[in-house]
Parts: structure tokens; C-alpha cells; sequence
């Protein structure tokens, strides 16, 4: 078995010196930042905005357990069905029953990062069941075999050359297409699908407890089709997603779309309150919403940590961070990447395998700045760290070395015992290899910070 922690080292170490994988994720953050500047500034007090964003997601998650159930009752109400789903193999086994339930063989996907934590799409076909991602960037990972590189933009590491290049090899387009010619060709290829579909498979932005709705999210359209063309709709949404109330989505589209395009609203919002009724002329003859745990309460049981189920998915902090921006997504190895990734993944899929992301931070506090429900995730991160710790989740050479600097740290005579030539020679035999293999390493001064301030105050020492 492959050792995740150092997996992320290498592919880190090999990603961050790609100098054509740094050139397209800065033409594209650099895009994305000016538009959501631009987009931010058009609310009209946004740090108002992110504290009562904030708020009503902490009193979802203290209320969780009357929340959900509200949703359920509503939702039900109106014919839908709900179905709880403890971890992934619950989630897959369901969605598995409702397919051979119908006789389903053909399924259409709308972007949902919920799906990919269940790894939905490889169990269908294990299955013999064809399974289309229907937005534009997914469908593109998809025809490479990859996973989403992003939480909102799954093919950013991509530029259209090289999209041009894999359709042209795909389906023989011109080598030269430009990204409205190929956009042209993938609703040419897609439009069929919808209508020769069994079943639409989405996630959703937010569950709304008060109506037993599910609003979604889109640019491209192809939610809508999923969720109107086919018989059946089933949803999987994280159980963190619900808001109380329809009047929420006041706050919270304009707050997920500012932040995640830059947009003041996404080009579709759509909101869905159970299957086709009697008097209604489109939409599934059956819908269900799966409401997925997979080791969330897990992290609503850790009150220091469980700010980090607040999150909207608007993918703000993987834009702001540093890492990220030098590492990549699929670096993460992890369905939820960047900052937020690293908070959250621990809790759901075990410390010990995943405490690593935690440590994948300059904790330059960025994340939490741009944060638009105020999740304070770089204090999350060091908490992480605090635990793993505390649980003994760290190796023997590990223990010994930060005991051991934290007792030259804590004492300025083991400190300035050796000079500086001697401290430089230690740095260059033990550590070359480790941290300068591509950088300089540092010029330790003969004489420390301390001494020369005790020998400015204490003319005698000089002598």
C-alpha cells in the first residue's frame, strides 16, 4: 500500500517545478482573481454579509438533528424520497437499487463533488451501467480518465490547446478549434444523452429545510436537463448543505457565486421541491435525495473542528492558497483539495492516513480571509495537527526531533552553544538533501541575534 504522506511529497515536489503546470494555473487564477474582485465589490457590505453567513451556518450545525429532519418531512411531503446513507458503500449500494429497481442502464451526471466521494461513476460501470459527466469540465476529466482538479473547475489545469488536442484525437475536431468550436462539439455529443438517459444524477448547493427543497447551481444548463429529461432524479448531497429557510438563498447564491466566479449569480438557479406533480408538465416521475454522512459527524462531533462543515463549496481558499496554487489538485489525492480539503479529510477518511494535508500549509491565513462563511481554516489546520499529536499519530524520529529542538528553542545557552560555522555545517550534511535540493540553504551568522544584543548592552563582553 502506498503511504499517502509520502506519495503527496513526491507528486508536491514534481508538480510545483512543472513550469508549464505553473504557467496555466496562473493564467487561470489570474482570470479568476480579477473577476472576483470585481464581483465582491458589488455587495454592498460583504463583511456583514459573511458574519451572518456564518452564523446561520453555526446554528445549522449546533441544530443539526432538527434541521434535517424538517427537510425530510417536507421533502417527502411532496412524494420525494429520502434515504440516509452512513458511508460510501451504503451510498453506492442504494443508488445501485434504485437502477436495477427500474431496469436503469444509462445514467446522466451534473457537476456534484458528493458523487466523486463515492467514486459513483467506477462503481456504475463495474456494473455495466454507462455513467456521463454532462458539465463541460467534468466531462473533459472524464475523456482523460482523471479526477476533478478543482472543487468549481475541474479541468483548470488544462489550457485549450489541450483540450483542443484531446478532442481532436476523441472525436477528429481541428487541432485548432477554438474554446467556442469545442464547447460547440460537446453539446453536439452531449444532447442525445439527455434524452436516451434512465436516470439524472446531481448534488446540491443547499437543502432547505423549511420547503424540503434542493437549490442548484450552474453556468452550462445541463443540471436542468439532467434533472428534466430522465425519469428519475436521485441527488446526493452531503447532510452539512442544509439552511433553514428559502429566504437563506438571499445570502447564501450571491455569496457562492461571487466568491466561486466572480459572478453576482450563477447563470441557473434552480430550485426543486420533490418529483413531477399532477398539474405539472416536466420533471422526474420519481426523485430521491441520498443524504450522505461519510464521516461528517464524525467532524460535527469535534467542537473545535466542526466550522469546517460551514463550507459552501465555493472554492475561495484553493484560489488563495499558495500551496495549492504550486502543488495542484490532484496532488491532494483526496476528493476535497486545498485548504478546506485539508481541514475536513482527516475527519472523514482517518488522521493517521490524511494527517499530512494538515501540515501542507504556510498558514499564511489567506484561506480564512477569503473565506465567505468566515471559517477560520488555518486555525482549523494547526487543531488538526494538535490531535494527531495527541493521538500518538506521529513517527518515532518525529518525536525525537521536535523534543529536541524544543528544548534548544526554550534555552538560549544550548542555542548559541555552537557558532555560526558549525551551525552551517550541520545544516549542509543533515538537511542538504531535504531542504536545499532546490533551494539555497541559509547563512547562519557567526554570532546569533542574542549575543550581539548581550555584547551592545554588556560593553565587558566584548573583551
Amino acid at each position: 500500500m502506498v503511504n499517502t504522506a509520502d506519495k503527496f511529497l513526491a507528486d508536491s515536489g514534481e508538480k510545483a517545478f512543472d513550469q508549464d503546470h505553473r504557467r496555466i494555473i496562473n493564467f487561470n487564477m489570474g482570470r479568476y482573481h480579477t473577476s472576483v474582485a470585481l464581483g465582491t465589490a458589488r455587495l454592498a457590505n460583504l463583511e456583514t454579509a459573511k458574519r451572518k453567513a456564518h452564523v446561520i451556518k453555526w446554528r445549522v450545525m449546533e441544530n443539526l438533528d432538527k434541521y434535517l429532519p424538517e427537510f425530510e418531512a417536507n421533502f417527502q411531503r411532496r412524494g420525494g424520497k429520502v434515504i440516509w446513507a452512513n458511508d460510501v458503500a451504503e451510498a453506492q449500494q442504494e443508488i445501485l437499487n434504485i437502477m436495477q429497481r427500474s431496469g436503469a442502464k444509462k445514467v446522466v451526471k451534473s457537476k456534484t463533488m458528493a458523487t466523486e466521494e463515492i467514486h459513483l461513476n467506477e462503481f456504475l460501470q463495474e456494473h455495466n451501467i454507462e455513467s456521463l459527466e454532462t458539465d463541460l469540465g467534468e466531462y473533459i476529466v472524464q475523456l482523460l480518465g482523471q479526477k476533478p482538479y478543482h472543487i468549481v473547475t475541474p479541468a483548470m489545469h488544462l489550457s485549450k490547446e489541450d483540450i483542443a488536442k484531446l478532442f481532436h484525437e476523441k472525436f477528429g475536431t481541428p487541432i485548432d478549434s477554438t474554446p467556442e468550436q469545442l464547447t460547440a462539439k460537446a453539446r453536439e455529443l452531449l444532447r442525445d444523452k439527455y434524452l436516451q438517459a434512465d436516470v439524472g444524477i446531481t448534488g446540491a448547493n443547499f437543502l432547505i429545510a423549511d420547503s424540503g427543497s434542493i437549490a442548484l447551481s450552474e453556468n452550462e444548463g445541463n443540471t436542468r436537463l439532467s434533472t428534466t429529461f430522465p425519469k428519475i432524479h436521485i441527488a446526493v448531497v452531503g447532510i452539512e448543505k442544509v439552511i433553514p429557510s428559502m429566504a437563506d438563498l438571499d445570502l447564501f447564491w450571491p455569496l457562492l457565486s461571487t466568491h466561486g466566479t466572480g459572478q453576482n449569480l450563477t447563470v441557473y438557479n434552480t430550485i426543486l421541491t420533490g418529483p413531477r406533480q399532477p398539474d405539472e408538465s416536466d420533471g422526474p416521475e420519481e426523485m430521491y435525495v441520498i443524504l450522505l454522512d461519510n464521516g461528517r459527524t464524525d467532524l460535527l462531533a469535534q467542537k473545535d473542528q466542526r466550522q469546517g462543515l460551514y463550507c459552501i463549496r465555493c472554492g475561495a481558499c484553493l484560489n488563495a492558497c499558495p500551496v495549492y496554487q504550486n502543488v495542484g489538485g490532484h496532488t491532494y489525492n483526496t476528493t476535497y483539495s486545498g485548504p478546506i480539503g485539508s481541514v475536513i479529510t482527516p475527519h472523514m477518511k482517518g488522521m493517521e492516513e490524511f494527517k499530512h494535508l494538515s501540515y501542507a500549509s504556510t498558514l499564511c491565513g489567506r484561506c480564512t480571509e477569503v473565506c465567505p462563511v468566515k471559517i477560520d481554516i488555518h486555525k482549523m489546520l494547526l487543531l488538526n495537527r494538535r490531535d494527531a499529536v495527541k493521538e500518538s499519530i506521529v513517527s518515532t524520529p518525529e518525536k525525537w526531533g521536535w523534543a529536541i529542538w524544543k528544548k534548544a528553542m526554550l534555552s538560549r545557552t544550548i542555542t548559541d552553544f555552537f557558532g555560526g560555522n558549525m551551525k552551517n555545517f550541520i545544516l549542509r550534511s543533515l538537511f542538504k538533501k531535504s531542504w536545499g535540493h532546490y533551494r539555497e540553504m541559509p547563512d547562519v551568522a557567526e554570532k546569533s541575534f542574542a549575543q550581539r544584543w548581550a555584547e551592545e548592552h554588556n560593553p565587558k563582553e566584548k573583551d
